[in-house]
């Protein structure tokens, strides 16, 4: 097995919303506002190859919605899939299989492109299945009111439509899976979103464990920092203690998908809780 750290893009939100009711004095600390009190994001997926095997955890948000929709965003940086992909040798068309942690559109966009004349849509990764869970689709596919405006159906239905849309089985209502077909495990955490897929991977005799929005950035880990974007925040407040209590014991490495400027961090046990420990670059630690 390789692991490719893939830089989809970078973008900025509110960070506000990414906080939640903890005040900027204190989140400003560790995610600096700029003067319209945004912060710096990242779309950071991650590349497994695996003997015949080419896996994308996430896609970022892609580039076929409008200029006022990418408006909101504030796009910054020159990273994208493809430069990421051929920087390690492979384009999209290598790609046997793309797992989607949950489909918001930051996470999912970039599965689904224009077809050639734009007259509807198409897979990004054409010669990939598309990997999500039963309960999490049903969820993104009949939204509520408060997440109809991150699941966004140009990014999702064709998916269905392309027939190689796949689903992650769970056998038990146990919140972590060993994934055979992906030679990893998945911790099931519904505090963001409905039955988000988070992957611990095995790798180079460390765990790394891609943290999609269970932990967004690495001022998000005192227990309290929790998005104002999740639909159940003190469910996230538990998965969090729970997590993070084990990463701390068993040494787990955090794979960081939206810390723009901390791509993997561990963390430690301290007298005022679960706390950062250190912080390494993917090519520091693995290479």
């Amino acid at each position: 097995m390789t692991l490719y750290p893939i830089e989809a893009g970078n973008f900025k939100l509110d960070g506000g919303a990414m906080f939640g009711v903890v005040p900027k004095t204190l989140w400003n600390k560790t995610n600096p506002a700029d003067e319209n009190n945004l912060i710096d994001m990242a779309a950071r997926c991650l590349l497994i190859e695996e003997g015949d095997k080419l896996i994308l955890i996430d896609t970022g948000m892609g580039d076929k919605q409008s200029d006022k929709f990418f408006g909101y965003y504030n796009l910054w940086g020159d990273n994208s899939i493809d430069k990421s992909l051929k920087k390690h040798g492979f384009s999209r068309n290598d790609v046997t299989d793309v797992f989607m942690t949950h489909l918001h559109f930051d996470h999912c966009g970039g599965s689904i492109q224009w077809n050639k004349d734009r007259t509807g849509y198409e897979p990004a990764f054409r010669n990939a299945r598309f990997w999500s869970n039963k309960d999490h689709w049903k969820w993104a596919t009949e939204p509520n009111a408060r997440e109809k405006a991150s699941f966004l159906k140009e990014n999702i239905l064709p998916m269905e439509q392309s027939g190689k849309l796949h689903f992650l089985e769970r056998t038990s209502s146990e919140a972590f899976l060993e994934s055979e077909y992906f030679n990893f495990g998945v911790f099931f955490a519904d505090g963001h979103t409905d039955k988000q897929m988070i992957p611990h991977i095995q790798y180079k005799s460390k765990t790394l464990v891609f943290m999609a929005d269970l932990l967004p950035t690495a001022g998000h880990i005192p227990l309290p920092y929790v998005m104002g974007y999740d639909t159940r925040p003190l469910l996230t407040l538990s998965e969090k203690e729970v997590f993070l209590s084990k990463a701390a014991d068993e040494g787990y490495y955090l794979f960081l998908e939206h810390d723009a400027h901390n791509e993997i961090v561990t963390v430690k046990r301290t007298e005022k809780g679960i706390r950062l420990d250190e912080v390494y670059t993917f090519n520091e630690l693995f290479n």
